[in-house]
């Protein structure tokens, strides 16, 4: 059974100082929204992309994402107020297509981590079918003990594309929308509403997030590399 995934692009990135949503900035041969968009496109088993936008950059997310496409296909949906209510919005949006059972996990994934690479969902999709949800969990580096100021080991920093089985997560978002419950994350509905378990897999300090000038620099010359 495919699964579906939700590519989360509605965020500002002010923090980037371009002016501009920060996903739109050209990175290699595409744009950060469009390396991002690639990789889901080339996931296994992947029936339907739902990408959310900011009101009023359809257009500018179409023209982001058209060169990557190829024969594929990508249903554009406009984001909420919040990250909860994009997510609800996309969730909304496959409602039928979770309700029939042609789609049996959603994955959700930040368009601002484009080196995720669809192995990478690949993974990450098959452990959620398996177990409930998967998480991508990385080393997190320059981190010490405040007693010993020694290196902290054991510390994990938790990344995306993340993915739950669909019918589960479906159920808690309507429930939290009942509720008028608005959660900073994925994980806190799917804490509150289901008792889903949820695995971590291993992923890469490489699969970044873009958040500042430099990190867009980072992914550079890394896909360069």
């Amino acid at each position: 059974m495919p699964a579906a995934v939700v590519v989360l692009a509605g965020g500002s990135g002010s923090r980037v100082g371009a002016g501009v949503n920060k996903v739109l900035l050209p990175l290699g041969d595409a744009t950060v929204l469009g390396l991002s968009l690639r990789a889901a496109l080339h996931a296994d088993d992947v029936r339907r992309i739902v990408l959310v936008h900011a009101p009023g950059e359809a257009e500018a997310v179409s023209a982001a994402v058209t060169p990557v496409l190829g024969s594929g296909e990508v249903l554009l949906v406009p984001g909420g107020a919040t990250r909860h209510g994009s997510e609800w919005n996309a969730l909304r949006a496959l409602r039928r297509e979770i309700e029939t059972r042609e789609i049996d996990v959603v994955a959700i994934h930040d368009a601002a981590r484009p080196l995720a690479g669809p192995q990478l969902f690949d993974l990450t999709i098959a452990t959620a079918r398996a177990a409930g949800g998967a998480i991508p969990v990385a080393p997190v580096a320059g981190l010490v003990d405040r007693a010993s100021l020694a290196p902290h080991p054991g510390l994990v920093g938790v990344q995306t594309p993340q993915a739950f089985r669909a019918a589960e997560l479906l159920a808690a978002y309507a429930r939290a929308e009942a509720d008028g419950f608005d959660a900073t994350d994925t994980a806190a509905v799917l804490a509150r509403y289901a008792d889903l378990r949820v695995a971590a897999v291993p992923s890469s300090p490489l699969n970044l997030k873009v958040t500042y000038p430099e990190d867009l620099a980072t992914a550079e010359r890394l896909l360069t590399r």
